[in-house]
């Protein structure tokens, strides 16, 4: 929605002053530029275009929140104001008119409109949008009607794109706005490219809606003679107003797309800092050349994708890189184990940057015992799969040196309770004895385990728990909190299941609902273990899961104990 303008000059009945307006539309968007407000760390960008229109130099904005000083006290407060009701009213999209005082002392009106997207608490954490001269507008509002389509398809994809854009946090959200129906329709595009540039080369990450996928087109160097190339080189846009100057100025895409119904282009470097990261290409099926305002609407939005763009690759570095963290501190195999068949699984989370601390451990006893671990450190982030490395070590090594499974337990929790973190996490460990299939099982707050049993019945094994690790009742001896160890046996072809709550927690479910989910699963799946492990983990994206980490383990007592060569190891399967 918009704001109504302030009083100024008279418009004719009906008009609603939204886009520039007037038979000179090069004249009316000379000045346009982009912004984005990063609201919790307190910065605004604005990029060459936006310090144009607020009659800035460089070197006069130091990207704080404090609007421009070009914007008088009086006409700030009234900016502010209007902006909050219309927010105020449950509304994302805001557009607001108030003028500036130039440098040389003139009067200059300036429109902006912007998106702003919340946080799961309902608080605006992020605002992306434009700014621009709207003096000629305003001048001219008598002529506006005649252009109200235009001004209404223009601003529809405004919305659309940056609507889409600042949702983004990886590069497939940001291709997937550019290839949005929508906002290539308004725009007046039939199809979209997007490069990035890599190693010496542009790598062609969509190739829009025309079926123009040609291997030899997904990298090509930056000294080829391809329009993305050239912009990339030339840090300009290029745009191409025939056929015949694509066959001319670029025989190599010529012998591809002369089949296409194709007729024009607009290719836009995507430039931050300075620094080219990428290249757009919109192709036409019109004929001619493009106007100052499609011109400069274009450079606009190449400069908004741009940001989005570097945002969601560094997302992505990041996720990377915690990921790879997270795995390191994670048993890179399983050992076989006389008696028993074990199965593995583990999915990582895909939000963003976040990872989670799930972990699993399987550890050899002596005396024909395994140990079976399971757990998940709270929180979402690099310090929680830190966390979640120790406390996996200093388990193990508790259960090695033959404490029992409560007192192991409990050490566990007073290390993570003198590690001085605010993390806690849950955990279940069982001790089997293969032989007698006896079963020791220790649960501090995690979710109690299940057994299928040989006809495929699929029940959950009742257990006595403890407080989560690190919620330690620092009151009693240093063996830390209390956990009850609860006794059963796991007979001859039955599967014990144990893992973490990303297997069964789900948007918009309950927990029982997730439960019962599994242990139909569970009952209905394959006899194989390593089969069923493939489609327990499955089962995770097929009802949208993804937002947690996810672990696994299933543990099938032999009918008849096998025996194999000491240090003989398997390799984890992981998804």
């Amino acid at each position: 929605m918009s704001v109504e303008p302030p009083p100024g000059p008279p418009l004719p009945d009906g008009a609603e002053p939204d886009w520039p307006a007037g038979p000179d539309l090069t004249l009316a968007y000379n000045r346009m530029g982009s912004f984005d407000i990063d609201l919790v760390r307190e910065y605004m960008h604005l990029d060459s275009g936006a310090l144009e229109v607020f009659d800035l130099r460089p070197d006069e904005y130091d990207g704080s929140m404090e609007v421009p000083n070009r914007v008088p006290p009086e006409e700030l407060e009234r900016l502010d104001t209007l902006i909050r009701r219309t927010l105020d009213k449950g509304s994302s999209v805001y557009g607001a008119y108030f003028w500036i005082r130039c440098r040389d002392g003139s009067r200059r009106w300036l429109h902006t409109q912007g998106h702003v997207l919340r946080d799961r608490k309902g608080n605006t954490c992020r605002a992306i949008g434009i700014v621009r001269d709207a003096t000629r507008e305003l001048d001219d509002a008598a002529t506006r009607t005649e252009l109200a389509e235009t001004r209404r398809r223009l601003t529809g994809m405004v919305r659309r794109v940056t609507s889409l854009l600042a949702r983004a946090t990886t590069v497939r959200d940001v291709t997937d706005a550019l290839k949005d129906a929508e906002a290539l329709s308004n725009l007046g595009a039939v199809s979209v490219m997007l490069g990035i540039v890599e190693n010496g080369h542009v790598h062609t990450v969509t190739e829009g809606r025309l079926g123009l996928y040609v291997p030899e087109l997904q990298y090509t160097r930056i000294d080829a003679r391809f329009p993305m190339s050239e912009v990339v080189r030339t840090l300009r846009p290029r745009y191409i107003t025939s056929r015949e100057e694509f066959r001319r100025s670029f025989p190599p895409l010529w012998h591809h797309i002369q089949h296409l119904p194709v007729a024009s282009g607009a290719y836009l470097p995507l430039i931050v800092q300075g620094r080219t990261i990428g290249a757009l290409g919109m192709l036409y099926s019109r004929h001619g050349g493009f106007s100052g305002e499609e011109r400069n609407l274009l450079i606009t939005l190449s400069s908004s994708i741009a940001q989005s763009l570097q945002r969601a690759m560094l997302f992505e570095h990041e996720h990377d890189l915690a990921d790879s963290l997270q795995r390191a501190m994670l048993p890179h195999h399983i050992p076989e184990v006389p008696g028993a068949r074990i199965a593995v699984r583990y999915r990582a989370a895909r939000a963003g940057r976040d990872i989670g601390g799930d972990w699993y451990d399987v550890i050899p006893l002596t005396g024909g015992r395994v140990g079976l671990m399971i757990g998940d450190v709270q929180g979402h982030d690099t310090d929680a799969a830190a966390v979640m490395g120790q406390l996996r070590i200093v388990l193990w090594a508790y259960v090695s040196e033959g404490h029992s499974p409560a007192t192991a337990m409990a050490r566990a929790s007073t290390f993570l309770h003198e590690l001085d973190t605010d993390r806690f996490a849950t955990c279940t460990y069982v001790e089997a004895d293969l032989s007698t299939g006896a079963l020791q099982i220790v649960r501090a707050g995690h979710l109690e385990p299940m057994v299928r049993d040989r006809d495929g019945r699929c029940v959950t094994i009742d257990t006595e728990g403890g407080l989560p690790l690190g919620i330690t009742n620092t009151s009693r001896r240093r063996g830390g909190a209390d956990y009850p160890v609860t006794l059963t046996t796991l007979a001859p072809g039955e599967t014990l299941l144990i893992y973490t709550d990303g297997l069964v927690e789900r948007p918009g479910a309950t927990l029982d609902e997730g439960l019962e989910r599994l242990e139909r699963a569970v009952r209905n799946g394959p006899g194989d273990i390593h089969e069923l492990a493939d489609g327990l983990a499955e089962m995770v994206g097929e009802h949208g899961g993804g937002g947690d980490d996810m672990a696994l383990l299933l543990m099938r007592r032999d009918p008849a104990p096998r025996e194999h060569p000491p240090g003989v190891r398997t390799p984890l399967t992981s998804f």
